[in-house]
């Protein structure tokens, strides 16, 4: 089936309506960047022209050293758990599912802050650890579900996550009173932040990025089969067992390089694929791409306002996506309710 000329407009419009919001979160902060020199700034780094002698050395390495690096961080990570998310609400034809209400996220985070702590230097150590035990946690979600609510109702599922990722949380805040000092660091890894991230992250997270979202990208019709359910899946020839492996170690890799990195950020994978889904319809041929635009561009902006809005002090992001996220958490979850 071919994309509608509606369909192609609507994705060009929100394409540019991302990298806007992109744009204003690299030109917004303590020093103001215009858009002519951010253009005359990449032409200096990218093709070696000459910088005009209107743009001071401090706004071409705050521009280039400090604020376009961590924006592009942020959409690269709000990007990745958005995918995950719409992912997931597919593999558990629940809407409410995503990487932070399942405990993904949270033991990931988990996993990241027991090797921050512990005396391993690998550079391995901290994304492996993040993988192992958000994985650990949506399996332990899963068979708890299964083990208290036999047919595994979309609500039990939910439930049993957010539980999980109490305790998972309050096994953080054991580890930040065994580690005193630490403590900022792992306050803000629970908050989640995307101070002093650069360069070297996205040359980690970008070839991972692109290897999974390759991977979820050749499953779309798969997808587009599991929301029917298991059982009119099989009847399709999908093997739903292998698929859904796939789909969740995946979806996995993807939360743990982002939580490694940038610490818990919960709700952008459960608000952006809403707003594609609505948008867009229930195609993951054009949810996925446009749930990667979409959570990229609103993290970015995001990270913005947690800079901006109570400068010079920073608010972690992760609160700022609360704040959006929770009533619009509550707001799905009493709407499905209520049909």
């Amino acid at each position: 089936m071919r994309t509608s000329v509606t369909t192609k407009t609507k994705i060009i419009l929100s394409i540019l309506f991302c990298l806007l919001l992109t744009g204003i979160a690299v030109a917004a902060g303590s020093i103001s960047i215009s858009g002519t020199e951010m253009a005359a700034i990449l032409r200096h780094h990218l093709f070696h022209a000459s910088l005009p002698s209107s743009i001071s050395a401090m706004t071409d390495t705050i521009f280039w050293k400090i604020r376009l690096p961590r924006v592009l961080v942020a959409f690269l990570v709000g990007g990745m758990l958005s995918v995950s998310g719409a992912v997931l609400q597919a593999v558990l034809e629940n809407p409410l599912a995503s990487s932070y209400t399942l405990g993904v996220s949270s033991g990931a985070c988990l996993g990241a802050a027991l090797f921050m702590v512990l005396p391993i230097s690998a550079a391995w150590a901290l994304p492996a650890g993040a993988f192992v035990f958000g994985l650990a946690t949506v399996l332990v979600v899963l068979g708890l579900t299964r083990l208290l609510d036999r047919s595994a109702h979309n609500e039990t599922i939910i439930l049993v996550g957010i539980v999980f990722s109490l305790f998972v949380n309050a096994v953080m805040t054991l580890i930040n009173v065994l580690y005193a000092d630490n403590i900022r660091q792992l306050y803000m890894w629970m908050m989640g932040s995307f101070s002093s991230r650069g360069w070297q992250h996205i040359k980690i997270m970008l070839p991972v990025c692109i290897v999974g979202c390759i991977i979820l990208s050749r499953c779309t019709r798969e997808l587009d089969l599991l929301t029917f359910g298991d059982e009119q899946a099989m009847a399709m020839g999908v093997q739903t067992s292998k698929v859904k492996r796939i789909l969740i170690l995946t979806v996995t890799m993807l939360t743990a390089i982002s939580v490694c990195f940038t610490g818990t950020i919960g709700f952008i994978d459960l608000v952006a694929p809403h707003v594609v889904r609505r948008i867009f319809g229930p195609q993951h041929r054009v949810v996925l791409p446009m749930a990667f635009v979409y959570g990229g561009g609103l993290l970015a902006f995001a990270d913005m306002l947690s800079r901006c809005l109570a400068a010079p002090l920073e608010i972690p992001v992760g609160a700022i996506m609360a704040l959006v996220g929770a009533p619009f958490f509550a707001l799905l979850y009493f709407r499905k309710r209520s049909l």
